[in-house]
């Protein structure tokens, strides 16, 4: 706004300058090229004023599809908006576009043959806006590797990594491959095997594993619907007892606490029930080797016998 009064007033003090013809021309042609920056500078503040109002808008949450395509429809449009913008400033300063533009159309099919991969990414973006797999700051994991999505691109989607590189897939790429979202899951799985020694008896062995089981369900932020501990197998050095438990939590720093606090208060189970853990071991009979014969002769051999 500030710019478009500037050019109203400066358009009325240089008509009172007089001017040489030239020099009118020309600043006239100035005062067109910033009437037209100003015009389609609000049209680009006005796309994002209306992405901010969908974005933060009722319908936009309820319609959680649609909320993803709306970053991508922005770009477009502000692309669509630059490309006009550039043409209608060439056009107001004079310069012929019409041959421009005509070259543009005749070289569109030719240029739409040889961007066969760029459309296919194009399309890869809005079919990931639209399917939704993930969004921009989610944490992913894709193929063998995992990050944060930073930015869902027209041609391709970067990912930080734990390593804090940037990674940079083709959207046509990215819609084909495995893509696991753990930001969209409600809740955290536990899940290990704890081995104690074979010395630990029957009766031990049920006050521990009635022991780690109260420890997870005495816990608030349980999933109580599930909580598995059983003696499963005998393992090689150790008697395996597995656990699974799931927390109510979407944040894996927290999860991390509440899996600190549960293994602790497993320590103190073990040894309270008069157990320990085991560890990798592998017992060993060393046999004795049999006494060689001694070398006799016959004669001493009978006395022998």
């Amino acid at each position: 706004m500030r710019l478009m009064w500037a050019v109203v007033v400066g358009y009325g003090l240089a008509s009172q300058l007089g001017l040489p013809t030239g020099a009118e021309v020309f600043i006239h042609s100035v005062f067109r090229f910033l009437v037209f920056l100003g015009f389609f500078g609000a049209l680009l503040r006005a796309i994002d004023v209306g992405a901010s109002f969908i974005v933060t808008s009722p319908w936009a949450t309820t319609h959680t599809a649609s909320h993803a395509l709306v970053p991508l429809a922005v770009r477009v449009l502000k692309a669509t908006v630059l490309v006009i913008a550039i043409v209608a400033s060439l056009s107001a300063m004079g310069y012929p576009v019409a041959s421009l533009l005509a070259g543009l159309g005749i070289g569109g099919l030719a240029v739409a043959l040889a961007s066969q991969k760029t459309v296919e990414n194009l399309l890869g973006a809005f079919v990931i806006g639209a399917d939704q797999p993930f969004r921009e700051g989610d944490f992913v994991k894709i193929e063998d590797f995992v990050g944060t999505v930073e930015r869902i691109g027209l041609r391709s989607t970067r990912i930080r990594t734990l390593d804090r590189t940037l990674i940079s897939l083709p959207n046509g790429r990215l819609a084909d491959m495995r893509l696991e979202s753990f930001t969209a899951r409600d809740r955290i799985r536990l899940s290990c095997v704890l081995g104690v020694v074979y010395s630990t008896s029957a009766a031990q062995m049920r006050t521990v594993l009635a022991g780690l089981e109260a420890v997870l369900r005495a816990h608030p932020r349980i999933w109580p619907d599930a909580v598995v501990v059983r003696f499963k197998e005998f393992g090689p050095s150790s008697l395996d007892i597995e656990i699974m438990a799931w927390f109510l939590t979407t944040d894996f720093g927290e999860f991390q606490t509440f899996r600190q606090e549960v293994f602790l208060q497993f320590i103190e189970v073990v040894q309270s029930a008069g157990s320990s853990f085991a560890f990798p071991t592998r017992t060993v009979h060393v046999v004795p080797a049999e006494p060689a014969f001694e070398k006799t002769s016959p004669a001493d051999f009978r006395k022998q016998v």
